[in-house]
């Protein structure tokens, strides 16, 4: 009797370690890729929004074929203590993930980031065009940070506004992101390059302000890499001199509305502040965000005497050191060129 009662409880047990060990199996399925055995897996682009609960999300995802089971991912999610940790942003999601790195993914924020090409020279009106364009940025909004007359204090720069501080590079930026934050990121990528160029503001004759206005002048003024030491030669000689600049670029940057063709009116407005052929030195602030080359040209200027300078039309300029050369260029490649097309 007492081996009928001791065989039974063997039994039992077996049968209780059976169907425990078939439970693990089963739950551990539920939770594996349903991409296997070398499938081509289905990879989604998984955005996570304000109020969405992991239900709803399990849900989403068990029916877009990314996990197996939604109830068991809900509990997998209860049990690891996951459920209020959901981070907002946009996920590439594969179903050749294991419900657990799913998981890790979306309350870790490892969200999916997008380029973004911001060239040398650009306005920032420009750039927020092109962030706007990518998906990236409200243009708005972000120009109400550029141009909130707090931020260069906030993000550690001199000027009237961010204007030529959004340092040009290729960023990736999740969508999503805060304006701000966008801009802190080129603000901060304008610093590096701007300390590791100047590691001892101190002790320049030009405050960050002023070099930085130059460098965005040199940049506008020419898309030649050779040219920038010329060109930053020519400005800071005229600086020194305490000639105007008188920049066409700067001018520009001044008119509201510019239809393109720069006008003698243009040239005589007083009334612009960015028109360095009416005032003195620089302008307020920077016209355009310089790259590394252009603000490396304001330190590292080549040894001239040049003064003036006129474009070729074709990219390049032709350099003089005296008036009566200047004329005699701007004749050559300015007025005969327009009497030619007439």
């Amino acid at each position: 009797m007492i081996k009928r009662a001791l065989i039974a409880l063997l039994v039992l047990g077996a049968v209780a370690l059976a169907g425990a060990a078939g439970a693990w199996l089963w739950l551990d399925r539920a939770l594996s890729p349903v991409a296997e055995n070398g499938s081509e897996p289905h990879i989604m682009a998984f955005q996570v929004d304000p109020g969405d609960s992991f239900w709803q999300v399990a849900a989403t995802l068990e029916s877009a074929g990314i996990i197996r089971n939604a109830r068991v991912a809900r509990w997998f999610a209860q049990s690891e203590d996951l459920a209020s940790k959901l981070k907002i942003g946009e996920y590439e999601l594969s179903s050749d993930q294991s419900t657990p790195e799913i998981f890790e993914a979306l309350t870790r924020g490892r969200v999916q980031t997008h380029p973004v090409v911001i060239p040398e020279g650009l306005r920032a009106t420009e750039i927020a065009d092109r962030l706007a364009a990518a998906g990236l940025a409200d243009r708005d909004r972000f120009l109400e940070v550029v141009f909130d007359p707090a931020s260069p204090a906030r993000y550690g720069v001199e000027g009237p506004t961010l204007e030529g501080y959004l340092f040009p590079d290729t960023y990736r930026f999740a969508r999503g992101v805060p304006e701000g934050r966008i801009a802190q990121a080129m603000v901060a990528e304008f610093l590096r390059v701007y300390h590791d160029l100047v590691p001892d503001p101190g002790s320049s004759n030009l405050t960050m302000r002023e070099h930085t206005t130059l460098a965005s002048i040199v940049e506008k003024e020419t898309g030649a890499a050779h040219e920038r030491p010329l060109i930053a030669a020519v400005f800071l000689n005229r600086m020194k001199r305490g000639m105007r600049l008188e920049t066409d670029p700067t001018v520009i940057y001044g008119i509201k509305n510019f239809d393109g063709n720069i006008k003698r009116i243009h040239l005589l407005d007083g009334s612009n502040p960015y028109n360095t052929y009416k005032i003195k030195g620089l302008p307020p602030g920077p016209i355009a965000s310089a790259g590394r080359d252009a603000l490396r040209a304001i330190l590292e200027p080549a040894d001239t005497p040049y003064i003036f300078f006129v474009s070729r039309n074709d990219g390049t300029h032709i350099f003089a050191e005296t008036y009566r050369e200047h004329e005699a260029n701007v004749d050559e490649f300015q007025r005969k060129r327009r009497r030619r097309r007439r």
